[in-house]
């Protein structure tokens, strides 16, 4: 009998030793998953404290919460964080705009040039970083002209914090209208309440369609066109095919139809470009002339803060991009920007852009400049800007 209750009583410390190793897995799993949430809840949002000084708070504020509760849920923390770094952000720019006698930084760039550009450029680059905004069609234009200039108006625009641009030109109304609007408005960046969109595709100036399916957009569509000699931004034009095909006519032989009877080839699209008046007639059949502004491709070399000041009050924003901005850079000729948009460094347009053009017979030129003379006439008057090409 004894023995029989011995023998029942040893599979005892092995059933022990089994719940043992349960509870000890049960304890570790515990303890790792306890591990996970607290690491996870320390990569939560939480509340942005003041980092010490009373200078870096409002008046009577040091060491305040920015935000609301640390108790937000999960799906809204991250637009609160969001709303309270750009509460920071507002207030850090009052205080600079408050201050007196603030210095400009060394190195120019003009950042605090017409007001605070500097403070809502960065609060305006960090919402938009933060997936803020939303993609608009664009309410600005860039529509002419090739050789003119395009590139360095949209690249000295970017610099205001209320502009943004597409980089590469989207040809929507000469090459992918079909592909419809919404194909375009996936193109623009985003953008904020208060700032604008822009684009620019030299080519709309001389589309015929363009300005009709522009103006079915939008009527209110503000357009830009930026001119210059219609002479030298032939020879210019000219330049950046021959960069591309070196085997290509000279310039003197593509000019004319008849180089005897000095009869000009106006089929060849470096010289129609240049006929201002016969493409602007077409735009006003869509646009009143107040809603086209013409900027000067060679003031924009000689005072650009001056030509982007005329800019800047037709696109209706405040005059931030002054002439602290630039720098003439002697090499190629024309101004650069001394801080490009993202970044603190100088900018000069790339190689393609102040090529050395080509030595032309100042006959050729000669002839030229009198073919030009009466469409330049007209576009001074339809403008009410003399241009001073003759």
């Amino acid at each position: 009998m004894a023995v029989s209750a011995a023998a029942a009583a040893e599979p005892l410390p092995r059933s022990i030793f089994k719940k043992f190793l349960v509870m000890l897995c049960s304890l570790l799993m515990s303890l790792y998953v306890f591990y996970c949430l607290a690491d996870r809840c320390q990569t939560l949002p939480g509340p942005i404290i003041a980092a010490g000084a009373a200078s870096e708070e409002d008046e009577g504020g040091g060491g305040e919460f920015l935000g609301g509760s640390a108790e937000l849920p999960p799906w809204q923390a991250a637009a609160a964080r969001r709303k309270r770094l750009l509460q920071r952000l507002k207030q850090r720019r009052r205080r600079q705009e408050a201050a007196p006698g603030a210095e400009e930084p060394a190195g120019g760039g003009g950042s605090r040039a017409g007001g605070s550009g500097g403070g809502a450029g960065t609060a305006g680059t960090l919402a938009l970083l933060l997936g803020e905004g939303s993609k608009r069609l664009p309410q600005a234009i860039i529509i002419g002209v090739k050789k003119g200039g395009t590139r360095a108006l949209l690249e000295f625009l970017r610099v205001h914090p209320d502009v943004r641009a597409v980089g590469a030109e989207p040809h929507f109304f000469d090459r992918n209208y079909e592909r419809g609007l919404a194909w375009y408005r996936e193109l623009m960046p985003r953008t904020l309440e208060g700032q604008i969109t822009m684009e620019k595709t030299p080519s709309y100036f001389v589309t015929k369609e363009a300005p009709a399916r522009i103006s079915s957009m939008s009527k209110g569509t503000k357009l830009i066109v930026v001119v210059r000699d219609p002479v030298t931004r032939a020879i210019s034009d000219y330049t950046q095919t021959l960069s591309k095909k070196p085997d290509i006519p000279t310039f003197e032989s593509l000019t004319f139809k008849n180089r005897t009877t000095g009869l000009i080839d106006t089929s060849w699209s470096a010289i129609q470009i240049g006929i201002y008046a016969k493409h602007l007639e077409n735009w006003l059949l869509h646009f009143p002339i107040g809603q086209i502004l013409f900027v000067s491709g060679e003031r924009l070399i000689r005072d650009p803060a001056g030509e982007l000041g005329r800019v800047q009050d037709f696109l209706g924003l405040k005059r931030i991009i002054t002439d602290k901005h630039f720098y003439f850079n002697k090499t190629k000729g024309f101004p650069c920007l001394k801080k490009a948009e993202g970044s603190s460094k100088p900018h000069c347009l790339g190689k393609t852009k102040g090529r050395t053009h080509p030595d032309i017979d100042q006959e050729v030129v000669q002839r030229l400049r009198d073919f030009y003379r009466p469409f330049n006439m007209k576009f001074y008057q339809m403008t009410g800007q003399d241009f001073g090409w003759d």
